[in-house]
């Protein structure tokens, strides 16, 4: 049993509703998608061989409990799925990360699935998996990256058609450098949607530096 992996890092976590807890960060290589404003686009392809066992080995040199696996889309590797059992069996708190257009069902309840909803914007919203919505529990998260007014308006009917808030959190994240901030802030205020605006922090903090 083996993974590729581009890299594994001790960091802060910089989204959803783990932002800002020291976290070791898991990068599966590959990706199916191609989404426009990727800024993980390194990771699509190269990586180096680990087996589980020696993945666990390398999270368990850093001082945390909080573990994310993402990519990529680490669920277009088989193996992921052991990964994420086996990091759970060793007591990690763990997330991952994942595009929303591969099958989430067989994910060990122990993680927290953060998914994506990709807008028109991303060029990839066909490739949402609709199914996924319905393995969706309040121990998991939606997010929707908005890259413009078009993009908004397309979450929230999706928001309210799907009911997307009943099932669990809900993400609105802009698209960095692409909309501003500001805007989709005050959108979500006057709409008074229930959702929780986000921004990277760890690219408030560090930019776009990879490993971060």
């Amino acid at each position: 049993m083996a993974l590729r992996i581009t890299e594994i890092f001790h960091s802060l976590q910089g989204e959803a509703s783990r932002v800002g807890l020291p976290t070791v960060f898991v990068r599966l290589t590959g990706c199916p998608l191609r989404c426009t404003w990727c800024d993980t686009t390194y990771s699509f392809t190269g990586g180096e061989p680990w087996t589980v066992d020696a993945v666990i080995a390398e999270v368990g040199r850093y001082p945390v409990k909080q573990v994310c696996v993402t990519g990529g889309e680490p669920l277009a590797q088989k193996d992921c799925l052991p990964l994420l059992s086996a990091l759970c069996d060793a007591g990690y708190d763990v997330s991952l990360e994942t595009s929303g257009a591969l099958d989430i069902a067989g994910v060990d309840p122990r993680v927290a699935r953060i998914m994506d909803l990709k807008a028109p914007g991303s060029g990839e919203s066909e490739r949402n998996l609709w199914p996924n919505l319905a393995h969706l529990t309040t121990r998991d998260e939606i997010k929707i990256v908005i890259a413009a007014r078009e993009d908004y308006d397309w979450a929230v009917s999706v928001l309210r058609e799907q009911a997307l808030d009943q099932r669990c959190a809900v993400l609105f994240s802009p698209a960095q450098g692409q909309i501003d901030p500001a805007d989709l802030a005050a959108w979500i205020l006057a709409d008074g949607l229930p959702v929780r605006f986000q921004m990277q922090l760890h690219k408030i903090l560090w930019g776009n530096r990879q490993g971060c």
